[in-house]
């Protein structure tokens, strides 16, 4: 027997969880790319839904359920999980919960997706002063009276829309996310990226405001940058200066693109997860973007990566553990329990918890909230505030590149799809990878956001690699039958050339510029 809640038009239980050892009942819906803790309105009680392994057994209408049907009516999503209303939990989690938590995320071949999410830098055009959350939520409420979106409040504050399974969402500093829906191909992304700019654009030209694509802010300094009303980010702003010194530099300004892919079993994850942390420097390097800081150059070519080096070395990194032979859903379970936590949600309120470990959590010793137990929906938010180059959640995240302009964001998914999606361009990463060791994976990482492509890897430069790679990636794109393989166009230049949109950009700074970061707000302006 399970629960079932509202979010938005999409329902789905996960019997696997909801019926598993513990008999534990919880709801999801579909948020962004992923079943999220959503808002209960309302629950009722069914007796056979499943959701995964992708079976619905029975599909409900809003009509069915007695719920509104004009969305325009109400605001349909909270801010942020409030845990205590979605999930109602029957008997303590157990650690085999959360591994089956991660394993609900398998799903065959023809139902993968790919979900991309990209940031991007708001600025007042006569100004090139960040947006203030003022003007942000200006935005926000222009884009949903214009083009039909629902607004995500927190308290009284606007602080993102959603509309069907995509969502736009503000990081800390103002950021603006679009968190895509979950597609079938490359053209519906490039599609959905364009669809968004161009809304994004229609309501704040008319304000003055215009957005950067770049991987960090190359103006202004942190203190500066408004700070946006949510509760979440208050608690990481405080504790992020304890764990590591370029942790509020991460928050205010950063942003990144990144894809979410799907994975068929525990070895499918584990061969892709191993691809794409082998390979995620090169990423880094295709998409490095980001050598401004305050003004002037920072001697990167991605501080975006760099600043990940020194954030909090508890949740980042390069993860060596993925490559152990024990290596599945459990190990990331327990690398993830000893994660020190930020906060838990209760009462519509986040509670601090700073520097407990999610076991401490599922012992009943967290002093923030004594003698409480979890549920799966801490669980889904624990997860969330972990952030390795590729993160485990029911999908994996590739995470190292720096934001850009929106070719980019269409040629990002195109390079993890064509080696990942690829059985042959994935075995074949596998074969090249396999010798690398775990301090050359670990030096890759750590050099690459210097010296992007030009790295110097064994005999030879990182560019050698990318051209097998970008190979392998357009030969994945073209064996999947939808002419994709144009998308990488953005970046195959940068391999040809050996130089990263980071170098053209400080060419453009010493020569044309005349040593002045203004003009990338045109150059690299959406």
């Amino acid at each position: 027997m399970a629960l079932v809640s509202r979010a938005g038009s999409s329902y789905c239980i996960r019997t696997d969880i909801t019926r598993g050892r513990t008999r534990q009942n919880v709801a999801f819906g579909v948020v962004n790319n992923v079943e999220a803790p959503i808002v209960k309105e309302k629950y009722f009680v069914f007796s056979s839904l499943s959701c995964n392994n992708v079976k619905i057994a029975q599909k409900f209408s809003l009509g069915t359920l007695g719920f509104r049907g004009k969305r325009r009516n109400s605001v349909i999503v909270a801010a942020s999980p409030p845990t205590e209303d979605a999930v109602v939990a029957t008997e303590p989690l157990t650690k085999e919960d959360l591994v089956a938590y991660l394993a609900s995320g398998c799903k065959p071949k023809e139902n993968w997706r790919i979900g991309t999410e990209h940031e991007k830098f708001g600025f007042e055009i006569k100004t090139l002063r960040p947006m203030k959350y003022e003007q942000i939520a200006e935005l926000l409420n222009g884009i949903s009276e214009r083009f039909d979106w629902d607004k995500v409040m927190e308290g009284d504050k606007i602080i993102g829309l959603k509309q069907g399974k995509q969502s736009i969402s503000l990081e800390p500093g103002g950021q603006f996310e679009l968190s895509g829906a979950p597609l079938e191909t490359l053209h519906q992304t490039c599609a959905e990226v364009n669809s968004h700019l161009y809304q994004v654009k229609a309501v704040a030209e008319e304000m003055g405001i215009g957005f950067l694509g770049i991987g960090f802010q190359p103006k202004l300094a942190i203190k500066d940058i408004p700070v946006m009303p949510k509760g979440r980010y208050e608690i990481m702003r405080n504790y992020m200066p304890k764990v590591g010194s370029l942790g509020l530099d991460m928050m205010f300004r950063t942003c990144t693109v990144q894809v979410n892919l799907d994975f068929s079993s525990e070895a499918d994850m584990i061969r892709k997860f191993r691809a794409g942390l082998a390979l995620q420097p090169i990423a880094t390097a295709l998409f490095a973007n980001s050598p401004f800081t305050e003004g002037k150059p920072n001697g990167y070519l991605s501080m975006r990566s760099q600043i990940w080096t020194d954030t909090d070395k508890d949740r980042t990194g390069m993860l060596p553990f993925v490559f152990d032979d024990s290596f599945g859903f459990e190990q990331y379970v327990d690398y993830a329990l000893d994660v020190p936590m930020y906060f838990v949600y209760r009462k519509k309120k986040y509670i601090d918890c700073t520097g407990m470990t999610f076991r401490d959590f599922m012992a009943g010793n967290l002093p923030c909230i004594p003698g409480e137990l979890p549920n799966l929906n801490d669980w889904e938010n624990h997860l969330t505030t972990i952030f390795p180059e590729v993160r485990l959640k029911r999908y994996l995240e590739m995470r190292g590149a720096d934001g850009g302009p929106w070719r980019r964001l269409c040629a990002l998914p195109a390079f993890w799809v064509g080696l990942l999606y690829d059985e042959v361009s994935l075995q074949s990463i596998l074969d090249m990878t396999a010798d690398w060791t775990s301090e050359e994976r670990e030096m890759l990482r750590n050099k690459v956001p210097k010296t992007g492509l030009k790295t110097q890897f064994r005999d030879g430069l990182l560019q050698h690699i990318a051209e097998d790679v970008l190979k392998l990636a357009k030969d994945g794109l073209e064996r999947r039958g939808f002419k994709e393989s144009g998308f990488l166009n953005a970046v195959a230049e940068v391999v040809q050339t050996g130089v990263t949109p980071a170098e053209k950009l400080l060419e453009l700074y010493h020569g044309k510029w005349g040593e002045s970061v203004d003009p990338v707000f045109e150059e690299l302006l959406y």
